[in-house]
């Protein structure tokens, strides 16, 4: 059974910085792309960051490129999702996911079969 289970969200001022990371379990960890995606109240979940098995390739939403960074230790079983130069238009649950498929890297949310609980991001003003 895989599990994700994200963590490090939490309230911060526009401008600053936060790490998120989320831990997997349940299966090989280094064989599989994993993703982040974000919710905002109203909205359609939206397509963050993705990231492939040993972390060569990186792909971004538009909204995001230049300021968030999604890396990946697969020693740890983590992937990282560090974002920068926050705004209150990021403020979102934050969810990690995983494709079933080894090596499949996706950029659309039904490209991903397991997500993590979600954690809240809240930039202020």
């Amino acid at each position: 059974q895989v599990q994700l289970v994200e963590s490090g969200g939490g309230l911060v001022q526009a401008g600053g910085s936060m790490r998120l990371s989320c831990v997997a379990s349940g299966r090989t960890f280094s064989t599989y792309a994993m993703g982040w995606f974000r919710q905002a109240p109203g909205k359609e979940r939206e397509f963050v960051a993705a990231i492939s098995v040993r972390g060569s390739s990186t792909y971004y939403g538009d909204s995001v490129k230049g300021r968030f960074t999604i890396s990946r230790d697969n020693n740890k079983n983590t992937v990282y999702l560090q974002m920068n130069s926050l705004k209150p238009e990021d403020t979102a649950v934050y969810y990690c996911a995983a494709p079933d498929r080894k090596y499949y890297l996706g950029l659309t949310r039904n490209q991903y079969d397991y997500w993590g609980q979600g954690t809240q991001v809240t930039v202020s003003t």
